[in-house]
């Protein structure tokens, strides 16, 4: 693999972080435009969580946002959960550094949405309430369900909140200058404001505002990129790949998949059935008040999302063609010339953000800088809220109070675990400042595709899925992902030193999620108990609950 396909790889990572020391932020970045925007956004969020405050008194306001949302608001919603700020610019910069590889990459996420959309999004509104442990332990086992959904979704949660939050402190010292530990400070802190305070309608409407802003930036950036160049899209491509190193060769899909076929492959498949299994996307289900709304919301949040990521794709082409011109975004070489794929002052993560510095100057650049912060502020609160539910629904409410805890009791304990998820968020972001986190998203979505999908999907659509095999199984799938990536070259080598990886290739999906879906099959077979007949016999209430919605309830009735 060369050089320029090895960064590309680790660009791509959804929320990868820029490991390494944070570096001075370029020169005329830390804008008047950027800290304008930067505390507008505060301030409108704040007064949104003040509303939201007054209007959150139940649990279900706190989790579903009293499950009023129409289909549109919540696929927005959904769209500004899913699409990070660093999945923008990594996937931006893998198109600058391999070009037709990063939209590749890029179609991995969307396809994950069908998925979600044909096999979970009605079912899990009519069978569920607040999350999708309510869906797993229907006909199952409550207690061995909600731990095996809790411990899954923890750390999941946990995984994806460490690389937001280096990555948050990463890109907002570049963007304004700030010291690195003060930045995690700063997100960590407002994510608990507007969990803690707001729940589900606070998060909501973050996310929703965020999303707007983001697609709005991409669509101006798109729309100055392409006048660039008379809006003839033949006229930037020959521009990119006369003046970058691989040529032709740019615009020739297949080097990620030529380089190691099984590791994309297995990469691949975490991306597609993880969307299904993430517990913060899975909870937005249940803000819509039936299956139509939900139906919807799919619908929307992946013509927002594919739109977005098409966009991405001009910009990355963009910056190949454009940057190039501006000498003063880079770094001189040995010799006093510049590398554009070694030399990028923030590295390949930062194409999008030079780029619009480039094309709009500090005005775009201050819109982007803001647009980046209520990114990294939407994703981390839609996963402490998440996590949240988790810890109170799930574990305390239904495990350790076995249905016997209040609802002053369960917001009590769901606002104190968002304080507790927010100090270890930040506290986890300082200590990994100097670590390449890129392996921890990816290892999200292998465990969400492990653990939380498969136990999912077989639940409600398996009449022979019992509660002993959809526990062995699921157990099985989260510890052989962890342990597959810990013994990659990702971990085993990076991170802890050793001078082999233990195992050929990074991204476990390709065995941890057969073998899961095997496991649930095996013990589910061999399961005679009463137990397993018993909730067998429980399938054909699911069949008819999860169909037709009938005796489904919304958050809105309670």
């Amino acid at each position: 693999m060369k050089p320029g396909q090895r960064i590309a790889l680790r660009a791509a990572v959804p929320a990868c972080a820029l490991a390494g020391p944070a570096q001075a932020a370029p020169a005329g970045q830390t804008s008047a435009s950027a800290i304008v925007m930067f505390l507008v956004f505060i301030a409108a969020t704040m007064g949104i969580t003040y509303w939201a405050a007054k209007r959150t008194r139940t649990t279900s306001d706190f989790y579903t946002a009293g499950g009023g949302l129409t289909g549109f608001q919540n696929g927005l919603a959904i769209a500004g959960d899913y699409l990070s700020a660093a999945s923008f610019l990594g996937i931006a910069g893998m198109v600058y550094v391999s070009g037709f590889d990063g939209m590749i990459y890029a179609i991995g996420f969307l396809f994950g949405w069908p998925v979600v959309m044909f096999l979970i999004a009605e079912r899990l509104r009519n069978l569920g309430r607040y999350n999708f442990a309510d869906v797993t332990s229907f006909r199952l086992a409550q207690t061995p369900m909600r731990v095996l959904a809790a411990s899954a979704s923890l750390l999941i949660i946990a995984l994806y909140l460490i690389a937001q939050m280096v990555g948050a402190g990463k890109l907002i010292v570049l963007l304004f200058g700030l010291d690195y530990n003060v930045a995690v400070l700063i997100v960590g802190s407002l994510m608990m404001i507007y969990v803690a305070f707001g729940g589900m309608t606070a998060t909501t409407w973050v996310q929703i505002i965020k999303a707007v802003l983001m697609l709005v930036g991409a669509t101006l950036m798109t729309i100055l990129v392409m006048a660039a160049f008379n809006f003839n899209p033949d006229s930037l491509l020959a521009e990119a790949t006369r003046v970058h190193p691989a040529g032709r060769e740019l615009l020739a899909p297949g080097a990620q998949v030529s380089s190691n076929p099984l590791n994309a492959l297995s990469l691949g498949i975490a991306l597609a059935f993880g969307t299904a299994g993430l517990p913060h996307i899975l909870m937005r289900f249940f803000t819509v008040s039936n299956a139509k709304e939900a139906r919807k919301s799919v619908i929307y949040a992946s013509s927002f999302i594919g739109y977005f990521y098409l966009l991405t794709f001009i910009i990355g082409f963009g910056a190949v063609a454009l940057l190039v011109r501006h000498p003063e975004y880079y770094t001189t070489g040995p010799q006093g010339g510049f590398d554009m794929l070694k030399n990028l002052i923030g590295g390949t993560n930062m194409v999008a953000v030079h780029l619009a510095n480039a094309v709009g100057g500090s005005l775009l650049l201050g819109f982007l800088a803001a647009v980046t912060f209520a990114t990294i502020v939407a994703v981390v609160a839609g996963l402490a809220l998440a996590g949240a539910a988790a810890i109170s629904h799930d574990l305390y409410a239904n495990v350790i109070a076995r249905g016997r805890a209040t609802e002053h009791q369960q917001m009590r304990i769901s606002r104190l675990s968002t304080i507790a998820l927010g100090v270890m968020a930040i506290l986890l972001g300082i200590v990994f400042e100097n670590q390449n986190v890129a392996f921890m998203v990816g290892l999200a979505f292998a465990i969400a595709a492990s653990a939380n999908f498969p136990v999912l999907v077989l639940s409600i659509s398996w009449r022979g899925c019992t509660t002993r095999g959809a526990t062995i199984g699921g157990f099985l799938g989260l510890a052989s992902a962890t342990i597959w990536v810990v013994l990659s070259r990702t971990v085993w080598v990076d991170v802890f030193g050793f001078a082999a990886p233990v195992v050929p290739f990074p991204n476990p999906g390709i065995l941890s999620i057969p073998l899961a879906f095997f496991a649930i099959w095996l013990f589910s077979k061999l399961d005679r108990s009463p137990r397993a007949r018993q909730e067998a016999a429980a399938f054909d209430a699911l069949t008819v609950r999860s169909q037709t919605g009938i005796g489904a309830t919304s958050a809105i009735d309670h």
